[in-house]
């Protein structure tokens, strides 16, 4: 028995049978972590799905959390949450950009996750009695789990990523089930991408294949042999060096792909489509080799090669140590990028840490838009209400994204709308003005995970407002990860002073959405809009924050006198 979702919960259903047609393909990672394990999924997604073909795409996580969302994003990077309000592994986030499609809670998996349900059904006595072990009850409980997210889609090809370094001792009762898979689905339906690093050394970098072989050795004694190797270079493979890794590590020449590193990530699918990536998945798994329609990403390909236009956004947050951690905001960062592709431009990030309140509008200063995202915790928050209302007294673009909704909101109460000492009750309990508020019903909760006001909810947006303008509709929905919200005791006072909230919950009881009438583009959401951005379907108000950039950036070329290329549509129908 395993289990697949049905009207929002989890249930039982029978096993498929042995002729079932779906097809397996795992993919993991040896030498080292980080290595790029989870956009070759997302490519490989991508690309079948390109060709027609219905997938699922699944991480593996080997940690203890039951799920993503009580971990410090400074330390594992973003919580990316689904539609349906699962908080996951921030690669959830790369293959819904790469393939375009909305997963859901079985799309992740958790060791936690895993030993919770076993350890569960033990209790209510489902095991009769036996000795519940790790062989055959976990790696029983991981095989159903894939197999139910791969029902779950009515997928063609099921493509599931282990995270993790092969090796570890958390990935082993993975590693094994995914070895039973084979024999339990069929040689013909199973197969494995194994990815690994080609590093170079010495004055004269000279690369080294031995900890590739390791890895696949260390692999092989885990009883899996990998289908197809991934290997990650910053130098194309020879034909000698790629012999000699076949050689050592029992592989064919021809099933050896280079993962050479790109400038962009969105220029990979059309890259691993080139060196024929999926039509050697396919011809292992006895698939037919369509042509793949890949009009949208050659189209971002060509953009990434040549814009037409460049700005610089500034992105201002708590965690700011992105050199080493550029995973933290990692769903605005693309979104930026999805954005600028729309207007055939390139966007660069500017890093701006709120803590440092004072020296705000100075790195403002050189920047043509500007993000607040969103966050967790005091630290940070004055400075990021200052850098709000450096651009809303200076006419510069802004967004903000849940938090950032806040600090705006505060910002207004306190410097327009005259409440003093208006704050949110997260940071100052005893504030005079309480402009943000915990929901009601959040106010007895005292677990963390998954206890948020989380997924999709719907949006009603006001009738000639930007917000309108940018969607193009009256009704709309998008994802939440917050328990604070507007107090709808100071909606009428800050409106009065001028505040437009120009989209609510559908009973005009929440605020989702903020907005100035006088200023180029001034918008908020309390909602997180990154999280359903798409490289070859930006966001709207990620590309109306870039076009209204770039319009700033031709009027102040204009103002000083410098000659500017014609600017777009888009960029004129946001003045």
């Amino acid at each position: 028995m395993f289990r697949a979702k049905a009207g929002g919960k989890i249930q039982w259903a029978s096993r498929p049978s042995e002729t079932t047609m779906t097809k397996y393909v795992f993919v993991t990672g040896g030498v080292v972590s980080s290595i790029g394990k989870g956009i070759a999924t997302a490519c490989l997604g991508t690309l079948l799905k390109a060709r027609g073909l219905k997938i699922s795409i699944q991480k593996i996580d080997p940690y203890l959390n039951v799920d993503a969302g009580t971990m410090n994003p400074h330390q594992h990077g973003e919580v990316f949450v689904t539609e349906d309000g699962a908080e996951t592994d921030l690669d959830l986030g790369h293959y819904e950009r790469f393939v375009d499609q909305d997963l859901g809670p079985l799309s992740n998996m958790t060791t936690g996750a895993v030993y919770r349900s076993v350890i569960e059904r033990e209790r209510r006595g489902d095991y009769l009695g036996n000795t519940v072990q790790v062989i055959p009850h976990i790696t029983d409980e991981i095989k159903d789990r894939i197999r139910a997210n791969a029902l779950e889609n009515d997928a063609d090809v099921a493509i599931i990523e282990i995270g993790g370094t092969i090796g570890d001792i958390e990935s082993l009762p993975f590693t094994e089930a995914i070895r039973q898979m084979k024999m339990d689905e069929g040689f013909d339906n199973v197969m494995y991408v194994h990815v690994t690093l080609i590093p170079f050394v010495g004055p004269k970098n000279e690369m080294k294949t031995k900890p590739t072989q390791h890895s696949v050795r260390e692999l092989r004694n885990i009883g899996i042999t990998p289908d197809i190797l991934i290997c990650r270079t910053k130098m194309p493979l020879s034909n000698e060096m790629k012999n000699k890794i076949a050689m050592f590590c029992d592989i064919a020449p021809d099933s050896i792909i280079e993962g050479l590193d790109a400038e962009h990530i969105y220029q990979l699918p059309t890259t691993f489509e080139r060196q024929g990536f999926a039509s050697r998945v396919l011809k292992r798994l006895q698939l037919p080799d369509n042509p793949p329609q890949l009009s949208g990403w050659e189209k971002v390909e060509k953009t990434l090669s040549a814009p037409q236009h460049r700005l610089k956004v500034a992105l201002c947050g708590k965690y700011m140590e992105h050199a080493a951690q550029p995973d933290t905001y990692i769903s605005v960062v693309e979104s930026v990028e999805h954005g600028a592709l729309a207007n055939e431009a390139s966007a660069e990030i500017k890093w701006i840490n709120a803590e440092d309140k004072e020296g705000i509008a100075q790195e403002l200063a050189d920047c043509d838009a500007l993000i607040v995202p969103g966050g967790f915790g005091e630290r940070g928050v004055e400075g990021k209400i200052e850098a709000i209302r450096h651009a809303r007294e200076n006419g510069l673009p802004f967004l903000g994204l849940c938090l950032g909704l806040q600090t705006a909101v505060i910002e207004y109460a306190r410097n327009v709308a005259g409440l003093e000492g208006a704050h949110s009750t997260e940071f100052n309990p005893e504030t005079p003005h309480p402009v943000i508020a915990m929901l009601k019903e959040q106010r007895t909760i005292d677990q963390k995970g998954g206890t948020m006001r989380l997924g999709a909810y719907p949006c009603s947006v006001m009738s000639n407002t930007l917000a309108e303008k940018m969607y193009g509709e009256s009704l709309i929905l998008e994802r939440h990860r917050h328990r604070f919200e507007v107090n709808p005791r100071y909606h009428r006072t800050l409106e009065a002073a001028g505040l437009v909230i120009s989209g609510t919950s559908p009973d005009k009881r929440l605020a989702e959405m903020i907005e100035l009438k006088d200023h180029p583009f001034f918008i908020a959401s309390q909602f997180h809009p990154e999280f359903k951005s798409r490289p070859t379907r930006a966001h709207p108000l990620f590309t109306g924050l870039i076009a209204a950039g770039l319009k700033r950036q031709t009027d102040r070329s204009q103002r000083n006198g410098h000659g500017v290329s014609e600017i777009s549509e888009l960029h004129r129908s946001i003045a």
